[in-house]
């Protein structure tokens, strides 16, 4: 696990319930060799007090913007300027929509404007409040301005009410600052992800293909893209925006996805395929349109089964360090995805159930199992970009153990 030795780590702590989750995360960050200061908005201290804080970090707590004692009032400056990360947990809807806005009323908004630092947010509020449509409006805003969301996760809630809005729990924040700066140490690994379907020609005016959205893909190469990676991203046809600062290749079939994959193996460190690829292809594709004859019943399609792109590039003599595959299954997923994974040769498989439509190809909501040779983890529905955020940083963790066991080795 990347060390979190030495790093200048701000907690800012917003007024929600979630708050008393705060103590445990800057317990755990200490815990982890980094130094750890604290500020709290007003209302966060009726929901936890500064000297709980200050026990923990073992440093003063920051709760006043105009500090006449601190840098001669000009504390919040100093504060700004130490931080190498500023995690905001839990943040609540009304601080987010103050930060996306360029408030700076109070410290913790202050520090948010005058810190040059990398900025974590774990959202945490009622699920209806997470929904709203000007939350999600203000979420768009952070994500435009370079800010890690983590989270929400979707359980019970402290109102009673179930669903998306529960604050990451803090060892999940704290392998996500982890996952960081090995994104940092490994400067930038180079990501390569597969997305959307493919096309599979029949005649020049018909083909075969199936209901990917290309979604999760993108969603995936967009996380990656904030953590630090450099991405390419080889996409089928869809009809969605290139993530920013993301390279992408467009392809129509399998074979062709598998060439464009194939030219940028050499430079892979992590693959992630999770494109939707059909399993076959016409053996002879039809040079004119295929015509209606009246005299047959019926038309028969002689069909050669696709290149396995995955299993390829997992076994080719340039493998990539990490090679993650995707299983849409539509019965007994989990017991058929760990079997492709065995069989393929990764080293990760995110398996999930289309038949669900709740979750499906087309849906902008997705639950998924992490698989590996050693252990599943679930990850309950959410949206495909908060799931994805998730998703990449388990991904980046487990690149990072692996190329600190390399060097050990």
């Amino acid at each position: 696990m990347t060390s979190l030795k030495d790093q200048r780590i701000l907690v800012c702590i917003s007024g929600g319930i979630a708050a008393y989750k705060s103590a445990h995360l800057v317990r755990l960050l200490t815990q982890a060799g980094a130094q750890v200061r604290v500020a709290m908005t007003q209302a966060a201290q009726a929901f936890i007090t500064p000297l709980t804080l200050q026990a923990l970090s073992q440093s003063p707590v920051h709760t006043s913007l105009l500090d006449a004692d601190a840098e001669a009032g000009m504390g919040h400056i100093e504060l700004a300027r130490w931080a190498h990360k500023i995690v905001i947990a839990p943040a609540t809807a009304d601080l987010m929509a103050r930060l996306a806005h360029g408030h700076a009323d109070d410290l913790v908004s202050t520090l948010y404007l005058a810190s040059q630092a990398p900025v974590f947010i774990a959202p945490a509020m009622n699920q209806a409040m997470w929904a709203h449509p000007a939350t999600q409006a203000n979420l768009q805003i952070l994500r435009t301005h370079q800010v890690h969301i983590l989270g929400p996760a979707s359980g019970e809630q402290a109102c009673g009410d179930l669903g998306m809005g529960r604050m990451l729990e803090p060892e999940q924040i704290v392998a996500a600052l982890q996952a960081a700066v090995g994104v940092q140490q490994a400067q930038g690994p180079k990501v390569v992800i597969t997305a959307g379907p493919t096309r599979e020609p029949i005649d020049p005016v018909r083909y075969i293909s199936n209901h990917s959205s290309g979604k999760m893909g993108y969603a995936l190469a967009a996380a990656a893209q904030a953590l630090g990676c450099q991405v390419t991203l080889v996409s089928g046809p869809t009809q969605l925006a290139c993530p920013s600062g993301v390279t992408r290749v467009d392809v129509e079939s399998a074979e062709q996805m598998l060439a464009a994959c194939l030219s940028e193996v050499a430079q892979t460190d992590i693959f992630i395929a999770a494109a939707a690829v059909a399993d076959y292809r016409l053996a002879e594709v039809a040079v004119h349109k295929l015509k209606k004859d009246q005299s047959q019943q019926g038309l028969t399609l002689n069909l050669v089964e696709n290149p396995d792109i995955v299993a390829t590039i997992a076994q080719h003599q340039q493998r990539p360090a990490l090679v993650v595959g995707f299983a849409a299954e539509t019965q007994k997923v989990q017991a058929y995805a760990l079997a492709k994974l065995q069989r393929k040769g990764l080293d990760m498989m995110i398996a999930n159930d289309v038949s669900n439509p709740e979750i499906g190809f087309h849906s902008d909501h997705n639950a998924v199992t992490l698989i590996t040779k050693d252990r599943q983890q679930a990850f309950d529905i959410q949206s495909k970009k908060e799931l994805a955020h998730q998703l990449m940083t388990e991904i980046l963790q487990a690149y990072t153990n692996q190329e600190s066991l390399s060097n050990r080795e």
